[in-house]
């Protein structure tokens, strides 16, 4: 795929799902997408088939991102995301939102070393990586209640998630959940949910924010 194919098909994708998607933003996009393509065949970053991508690639790893940045407040600062691996929608998202800190949490050290690599590439500022697993990041004193903002890919978010965010996020902070299906399940103790969004539609992709209501003590 030649970069003006590429960057065409990114266009029409992001038009389908009403992303914000500028000319500046373009090139960076494309790195990240090709360094994730070069990686993937020797680390399993994505399941998804980059060298000769889907739709369904495309907007999982590109225009999701893209779509969700329009939900984050404004007022955000200090960003978190879990469980980085492959960089999406961490990196697709912090390209259209440059002026968030950026914090990229990857247990798994290849992986971890793929992201450090990325932010070289795309030449991203304000971005760190930590090798490390949520739990630990989140139980360490010095990062409790500064952040304004958590985001996660997940398919189901367990409890267990929700009280580990609780650690980071300051009042008011938001916790963004990147998942295939709409949920209707009661908010969780400490949080509120402000909305849930579809982002892309083909295959359906939902975008569900919740706001900390209060601090949430870690047990032990």
């Amino acid at each position: 795929m030649t970069s003006l194919e590429f960057r065409d098909r990114l266009a029409r994708r992001a038009r389908r799902a009403k992303a914000h998607l500028t000319l500046s933003m373009l090139g960076p996009l494309e790195a990240y997408f090709r360094l994730l393509a070069h990686w993937n065949a020797t680390i399993n970053l994505t399941s998804l088939q980059l060298n000769e991508p889907s739709d369904e690639a495309f907007d999982r790893l590109l225009v999701e991102p893209l779509a969700a940045a329009r939900q984050i407040p404004d007022a955000s600062k200090a960003w978190y995301d879990v469980g980085s691996g492959g960089g999406s929608p961490a990196i697709p998202l912090k390209i259209a939102r440059p002026a968030l800190r950026l914090t990229m949490i990857e247990s798994r050290e290849r992986k971890a070393a793929f992201l450090r690599e990325a932010i070289r590439t795309v030449g991203l500022a304000e971005t760190t990586v930590l090798n490390e697993r949520f739990e630990e990041v989140a139980g360490t004193s010095g990062n409790t209640g500064t952040a304004d903002l958590v985001t996660v890919r997940a398919v189901k978010a367990d409890p267990e998630l929700f009280m580990t965010a609780g650690l980071l996020l300051n009042a008011g902070g938001r916790l963004l959940l990147f998942r295939p299906a709409h949920d209707a399940s009661a908010d969780p103790p400490g949080f509120a949910r402000v909305s849930t969004v579809l982002l892309t539609d083909a295959p359906p992709a939902y975008l569900s924010s919740y706001r900390r209501m209060f601090h949430v003590e870690q047990t032990r």
